[in-house]
């Protein structure tokens, strides 16, 4: 039986996806091969302190991407680095930081990381290589008052995190003036986290750090890092505001990996409905760690990363047991570190984890890594799959895909999973809702100029609303804040500085925050709220107050709301034709309104597909809500409806599953998730005089993925035909043109009124689709 020190895990893999009940679930399976290590030098060479202290770290030499990397950050030239997984992207920084500790100069240096743990996890690094003594220090929400003041006084090198850097660090810049005069270098580490709405805050967030540093007299090099991604360089200058080169090119070495994609078996095949993946991972972890593979498995939620380690428990046996547990969030620092340890030394087997907290975790080499459900991206899928392998040995991978219209896409095209370039992460911080808060924030840390070169331009203009509405008042030609502290009142996650808390209506206690656009629909009275794995029964909303008061309440049923929308299309910036047919596509600024009318209860275990259990709909009594926001769309002419056999009774349906499934397949162009979008469908809009489908950002302003939708508007429609006409159910399922977020709760969807037309706007030939309406209109 393979052990930890077996030399071929990819075949142990192999050999466990061998047998015959589990070899029927393997639809693909890719061997990657390996690649030796590509090793650089530096232009100069490293002081003798950098050099030994790199050594005694046992790193006797560079690979091609740090030494090219480093080589940028020398000349003064900012960079981003986009490598895989365990490719040593931070020495990219830490080298250059450790040249300015280790010289006699006096520059200082800020290290920017999405989570906590990440930026100690760093500091334990750099302390590692240039000593205990260090003057580096962690800044963030966890730290002491008085190590906040020496890290102000005595600091070179400073980690922190983006809501730190804008609500403490910036407001304050006064107190910190030592450390940004002399700032010299700025990493960003993961910068592919930094995407739509949050990216478009950190883009602000770092404008603003430029521009107090120009005011002390600094001018910083940044170093971003991220996952290999569509476009580093686009999104690196984005955030950054300077020009980026980017080293993309991975000298590290690289094992085999044997990768198999896994579809769980259809329960229903007519209804197209499969085993859940949660608990095809757990038993699949515990054949794994019964092998003797140490596996991990990444899971999209903490209940079901709890319901695989406590399956692959039942399946294994009693001294087993112990080597397999959860990772999941609510964890101490101290605790997290163990399970890392444990995975480290081998005395812990299997783990699984939530695909969010793969960004704090410092774990590699492991034999297998198990994907449960497509992670979201092709940047994720392999930032998780490089998790699994060391140099010295084999590693093994399984994607366990889920129901939906992403995970089913890429099992039918898995040239297009191992061979595409990752998608394109997109900003959009021009938005005026993420724009205007921070220009307030701007004139509170220093009032504003006309020019402002690290704001960028139209300063003539943005500020206009500001001025109105009495937030900026005009003095001696500066731009002066009115108030204190804006910056505690813009979050950094959303659009829109208002949310809703969720407070325990027994103990008057925050259970969590939701944006007060999002309440009626997540928080209305009697919704199921899930937080951390639990239920919680929503008791009350006031929207006034902007609270929701709910208490813990043990169910086996979750809640749907049901809303009545309306769409109004407020500008038209760019339409094209698509082909031949008629159809065209739109580009604009458009009106949400939607009101939550009702809900209903479902049992968390009837599928839609099956018909399932679920209570007569109640009715609420809750404002309408509007969104203002970015979309695109696609006006479809009588005539493509007549090419394809749909008359005007199914018109609603098809287009209705034309909408669901361009957005479940958006996210294969845009780094995003279906949850960030929303959609509108209608069999006649006074906007386009016919037909149309919708899909829009659900952010105020937009994030950017109405453009990249649009952007790649022919090739979304051609995944769209494709996922649709290719799904073997009989009238629809959640892995074609069902939605789990829809509001009309999938009615009416026509799947094969939808195969059809799309078939008939992309002039391809009849489909499979098409001869079930031509039979059903015999």
């Amino acid at each position: 039986m393979p052990t930890r020190d077996s030399p071929d895990p990819a075949g142990a893999l192999a050999d466990v996806l061998a047998d015959p009940f589990l070899s029927q679930r393997v639809v693909h399976s890719e061997r990657i091969p390996a690649r030796p290590a590509s090793r650089g030098e530096v232009a100069a060479p490293l002081s003798p302190a950098v050099s030994a202290a790199l050594s005694q770290a046992g790193i006797d030499t560079l690979w091609s991407h740090q030494a090219a990397a480093i080589d940028e950050v020398r000349r003064g030239r900012s960079v981003v680095v986009a490598t895989g997984t365990a490719s040593g992207k931070s020495l990219a920084y830490l080298v250059p930081v450790l040249e300015e500790l280790l010289t006699d100069r006096t520059g200082t240096a800020l290290a920017v990381f999405p989570t906590k743990a990440l930026a100690r996890d760093q500091l334990r690094r750099l302390r590692g290589l240039a000593g205990p003594a260090v003057a580096a220090a962690v800044v963030d929400g966890d730290t002491p008052r008085e190590e906040r003041s020496w890290a102000r006084k005595h600091a070179r090198v400073v980690f922190t995190n983006p809501d730190m850097l804008h609500q403490t660090i910036l407001p304050n810049h006064n107190r910190w003036s030592r450390f940004l005069g002399r700032l010299s270098l700025v990493a960003i580490d993961e910068v592919h986290t930094l995407r739509g709405v949050f990216g478009s805050h950190v883009a602000h967030v770092v404008a603003r750090l430029r521009r107090l540093a120009t005011h002390y007299g600094a001018a910083p090099t940044f170093v971003c890092t991220t996952a290999t991604l569509g476009n580093p360089r686009e999104l690196a200058a984005g955030l950054t505001g300077v020009p980026v080169h980017a080293v993309t090119v991975d000298g590290g070495p690289r094992p085999e990996r044997l990768v198999a994609l896994w579809n769980p078996p259809l329960v229903d095949p007519e209804a197209g409905v499969r085993q859940s993946p949660v608990s095809e991972a757990g038993r699949l972890l515990a054949r794994l760690v019964d092998s003797g593979l140490q596996t991990l498995v990444f899971t999209r939620s903490r209940r079901a990363a709890e319901m695989v380690a406590i399956t692959a428990r039942d399946d294994l046996s009693r001294d087993a047991r112990a080597g397999v547990v959860a990772y999941r969030g609510g964890y101490l620092p101290d605790e997290r570190r163990d399970i890392e340890d444990g995975l480290g030394s081998g005395r812990l087997r299997g783990v699984a984890a939530t695909n969010a907290l793969e960004l704090g975790m410092d774990v590699c080499g492991l034999d297998v890594v198990v994907m449960c459900g497509f992670p979201g991206t092709v940047a994720s899928f392999r930032q998780q799959l490089g998790r699994a392998g060391r140099t010295d040995r084999s590693a093994g991978a399984v994607l366990i895909a889920g129901q939906d219209q992403l995970d089913q896409w890429y099992l039918a095209h898995p040239g297009d999973l191992f061979g595409r370039t990752p998608e394109a992460a997109v900003i959009c911080p021009q938005n005026p809702s993420i724009d205007e808060p921070h220009l307030a924030c701007a004139a509170a840390e220093l009032p504003l100029r006309r020019r402002e070169p690290s704001l960028g331009d139209d300063m003539d203009v943005r500020p206009a609303q500001l001025l109105a509405d009495g937030t900026l008042a005009m003095r001696r030609r500066r731009l002066h804040y009115v108030g204190r502290a804006p910056a505690r009142f813009v979050p950094l996650r959303s659009s829109s500085p208002d949310s809703v808390r969720i407070l325990d209506d027994d103990r008057d206690t925050l259970i969590g925050t939701v944006e007060a656009a999002s309440a009626c629909r997540i928080v209305h009275p009697g919704a199921i709220y899930l937080h951390q794995g639990e239920s919680w029964l929503v008791r009350d909303l006031d929207l006034e107050d902007n609270v929701a008061r709910a208490v813990r309440f043990d169910c086996d049923y979750f809640t749907e709301p049901r809303t009545r929308s309306s769409l109004e299309v407020i500008s038209e910036d760019e339409h094209v034709c698509l082909g031949d047919s008629g159809t065209t596509m739109g580009l604009g600024t458009v009106e949400v309104t939607s009101q939550v009318v009702g809900f209903r209860m479902r049992l968390h275990d009837a599928p839609e597909a099956t018909g399932p259990r679920r209570s007569p709909m109640e009715r609420l009594d809750l404002p309408p809500q509007h969104l203002v926001t970015r979309a695109f769309w696609f006006a479809v002419p009588p005539d493509c409806f007549d090419g394809a056999g749909v008359d005007a009774t199914r018109v609603p349906g098809t287009v209705h599953a034309c909408e669901h499934t361009g957005i479940g397949i958006l996210p294969r162009f845009a780094i995003c998730d279906r949850w960030d979008l929303g959609g509108l469908s209608t069999p006649v809009h006074e906007h386009t005089g016919t037909a149309t489908w919708f899909i829009y950002d659900g952010y105020p302003g937009g994030a950017g993925l109405a453009e990249a939708g649009f952007t790649r508007g022919l090739d979304h429609v051609l995944a769209t035909w494709e996922v649709i006409d290719a799904c073997g159910c009989a009238t629809g399922c959640p892995g074609c043109v069902q939605s789990p977020k829809c509001g009309n709760w999938n009615e009416p969807l026509d799947k094969d009124g939808a195969a059809a037309l799309l078939a008939v706007i992309l002039g391809q030939p009849a489909s499979r689709a098409a001869a079930s309406l031509a039979a059903a209109s015999a």
